[in-house]
């Protein structure tokens, strides 16, 4: 379990560097998927979703192309933003709403981004395995990197 607590530690460090001196959004959203995507073993997708109307619009990500606009309430994606926390899923299958984006993804988790105190989007990953984001060590640490990129960008509470 340490080790895979230093690896968080290691790739936050990686995030705090690669975001360091840059405040854009969209650059920053683009690195920040780059380095989990290239960084996490097991994933197929890293992203960005952010609230527009009633709607989560795509941002920037790493994977295959992705579903441009999720409806609101259903999925994963939305279950975050209207409880306001991670969700964590093992097996999105058994996931009641879910939207299949890509059909060979089996376990996801998502990480609301907010700022001044509200959630204006959310920071996705998904796995081809099964219970991919598996203890509280993955979810501290995906959180942890979620906070670096909303403390390293200028998003001033807005909808990207």
């Amino acid at each position: 379990m340490e080790d895979k607590k230093q690896f968080y530690k290691d790739l936050a460090a990686g995030a705090k560097a690669l975001l360091s001196g840059e405040r854009d959004p969209i650059a920053n959203a683009s690195n920040f998927s780059a380095l989990v995507f290239n960084g996490i073993s097991g994933l197929n997708w890293a992203g960005f979703y952010f609230i527009k109307g009633d709607e989560l619009l795509l941002g920037p990500f790493q994977g295959k192309p992705a579903c441009v606009r999720l409806k609101k309430p259903r999925g994963v994606c939305w279950a975050a933003v209207l409880e306001a926390k991670t969700v964590t899923v093992a097996d999105v299958h058994a996931f009641a709403g879910h939207i299949a984006c890509d059909a060979a993804s089996v376990s996801e988790i998502v990480v609301p981004v907010v700022k001044n105190g509200g959630v204006i989007g959310v920071f996705d990953a998904d796995s081809p395995l099964p219970s991919r984001f598996e203890d509280e060590t993955d979810k501290e640490g995906f959180e942890n990197l979620v906070r670096i990129f909303e403390n390293s960008t200028d998003l001033q509470g807005q909808r990207i």
